[in-house]
This record gives structure tokens, sequence and C-alpha cells, in this order.
């Protein structure tokens, strides 16, 4: 069974986009731009069934998202498991979440069972909150931007411009050698998508925004509007971590100034790395998108 699954291109943006906007969900992956930038990492392609978007990903083990879209599921995810088993392979569905997995629970009752698996669960915040930092719970917060304004009286925020970015292109390249990404495949993979959203952040729609101290920039970030009406997310974020208080910093500036107009803020997931569990949860997120692999029971 062929499905004339496709690479991506920057010509599939308005195609791919239409089936997130549909789907309306609030995780970190419902991005055109997302999918585009990390497609050759995961060796990912992608083709329309039954009037829904399916991704195939073939690195280390061949898998499928979620069909997305209007269209007809059951009938999408019948013509799914008859294409691996004429490949010979065992059905896999990747990245999919409660709703999704109830959807397909309903329609073959028993027949599927999944697997959470809490280091690619999403981080969901007020944007209200990552922009006031009210509370005592962010007092410890508040007290590191305080710091970083005190020792930086000059400092500035930016959004990100063709002028500027050569600067960021800089800074990340610094960046890659301070946190050893040579020796990490995925740190290197996630360098790559950082050039690449710099390099290309008008074509795919991302929103830029940029810190600076004492006239240099020492942390950037990027994100986009998600799939539902309510989300934005931030996919990307960078600062120097001997700078004071750049981190919140930046997260807080860069939320008041583009995602003030959303409710809440995804700023995806913490990869199992424990300082970034740590930081992320020291933000206490207002909920947690939750993802697993589906397979045959």
């Amino acid at each position: 069974m062929d499905f004339n699954w496709k690479k991506i291109e920057l010509s599939d943006r308005e195609t791919i986009q239409k089936y997130y906007l549909e789907e309306k969900s609030r995780n970190c992956e419902a991005t055109f731009a997302n999918n585009f930038l990390w497609a050759p990492h995961y060796d990912m392609s992608y083709t329309i069934i039954e009037g829904m978007l399916v991704f195939l990903v073939q690195k280390d083990v061949v898998s499928v998202s979620f069909p997305l879209g209007v269209g007809d599921l059951k009938k999408t995810v019948d013509a799914l498991l008859a294409y691996f088993a004429s490949e010979g392979l065992g059905f896999q569905m990747h990245l999919v979440f409660q709703e999704q997995f109830e959807r397909l629970d309903a329609l073959y009752p028993g027949k599927f069972e999944i697997a959470y698996d809490r280091d690619v669960a999403d981080y969901v915040y007020e944007s209200e909150k990552l922009i006031t930092l009210s509370g005592k719970k962010l007092h410890g917060k508040r007290n590191h931007i305080n710091k970083f304004k005190e020792l930086h009286p000059d400092w500035s925020y930016e959004p990100i411009t063709d002028e500027n970015t050569p600067e960021c292109l800089a800074m990340a390249q610094e960046w890659r050698v301070l946190n050893g990404c040579d020796e990490d495949e995925e740190k290197n993979a996630e360098f790559c998508v950082t050039l690449n959203a710099l390099k290309m952040r008008e074509e795919l729609g991302l929103a830029g925004g940029l810190l600076r101290a004492d006239g240099r920039v020492v942390a950037f970030t990027l994100g986009e509007p998600g799939g539902a009406e309510d989300v934005f997310i931030v996919h990307i974020e960078k600062a120097y971590a001997d700078v004071q208080g750049a981190y919140p910093m930046i997260n807080q500036q860069f939320v008041m100034h583009e995602g003030a107009d959303y409710q809440y803020i995804n700023r995806e997931e913490d990869t199992g790395a424990e300082g970034l569990r740590k930081a992320k949860l020291s933000y206490y997120p207002v909920m947690m998108v939750e993802k697993g692999v589906v397979r045959l029971k």
C-alpha cells in the first residue's frame, strides 16, 4: 500500500497549518514550523488520507502521528493499520494525547493501548502569571529579574529583525560551544533547528525577541501561535547561564510582548533533563499536555 509520503517543504505551510487549525490542540507540535524544522532529524514525511493529515517518522522506529483534521478517522486508521501490516511492521502512533486516545478507543474498544512518556509532556502556563509573576511562589523569579535590572540598567528588549538576526546567530554559535552541543546528538540537532529558525523566521511565521545587556545580546527566543486559538508556543529560548536573571527576564519580556493576547503559553517539554524539569516546574504550570505512544494490544 503506497500513500505517497512527501517530504515537508516550505510550500506546504498553508496546507499543513490548515489541519492544525481544524484540530485546535494546545500541544507544542501543532504548528507547521515545528514539524518543518525537526523533519530532517526525525526523517519525517507526510500524506493526506481520507481528508486527514498524517506524519510518518522513520528515525530509529517507524511511527505515525495521530491523524489531524475533520476527515474520516476510522477509515484513516484502518488504512494505516493495513499499511503497517503490508510493510511487516508493528503499528505505532507517537505523541498521542489523552483526548486523541479517547477518540481512538471509542472507535476501537480495547484494541489499542497507550504508554505515556513524562519526558515529552508539555508545560502550559497562564500568560498573565508569566508576565506579572505575582504571588509568593514566583517571588524568586521577581528577585532574579530585579537583580538583572540592577546589574544592567541599560538593558533593552527588541523584536528579532533582519538587522539583529546576525547577532542572535553569533550568540547561538557561542552558546553551542559553551553547552557542549557537538558531544550530544539531540543538543546538536536542537542547535541546527535554532539556526534554521533564526534564518527562516519570516518564512515560517515565527515571532522572536532578544535581550540586550551592556550592548550585547545575552538572550533570545522564538515562538508562534499554536493550533488552538488560546495558546502561544515558545519553541526556542537561549540565554547565557552566567548572566544572572537573563532566563527569567527573556521569558517574561517575550510573553509580555508576543503572548499577552493568549490565555496560555506552551513552553514545550523537558526531554527528561533534570535541570530543565526543575526550571519548568518552578514556574508552576497550570496544566501538562501528557503524550504517549499507542500500540496494538
